[in-house]
């Protein structure tokens, strides 16, 4: 099995997800941005997620969540790589997942886009990389 050097990785809870992370790969990929998406969920696959967060290569990771969305803290709280979360509308337009997400507790930081801002993380991503050694 050949492992794929993604320098995004981005994480869906949930096969709903797939259309918000579409959007991200299309826009990573426009922006010339290697990049793998994994379905894994810090609520049913835990095991699977930590064994996906320690053995990526990826500089940074993307996480789509709705409705309780503790998909990106979690995966915040295990990396010291840059955790973007984009908050998916799943209900109450979104709010339950936009505040899931941006509440952190000190010292476990997520970059937080809009509400199904799938191409914002992308665009962030990219200013990230970007950004001088």
């Amino acid at each position: 099995m050949v492992k794929l050097m993604a320098t995004v990785a981005i994480v869906i809870g949930s096969k709903s997800d797939w259309e918000i992370a579409k959007r991200t790969e299309k826009t990573l990929d426009e922006l010339g941005i290697t990049h793998e998406t994994q379905v894994l969920s810090a609520h049913r696959d835990p095991q699977q997620l930590d064994a996906f967060i320690a053995s990526s290569d990826a500089k940074l990771f993307i996480a789509i969540a709705g409705l309780a969305a503790h998909l990106p803290g979690y995966l915040a709280s295990r990396t010291a790589k840059p955790v973007i979360g984009v908050p998916v509308n799943k209900a109450l337009g979104g709010l339950d997942s936009l505040l899931s997400i941006v509440q952190m507790p000190r010292g476990v930081p997520v970059a937080t886009v809009g509400i199904d801002a799938a191409e914002n993380a992308a665009h962030l991503a990219k200013r990230i990389l970007d950004l001088p050694k």
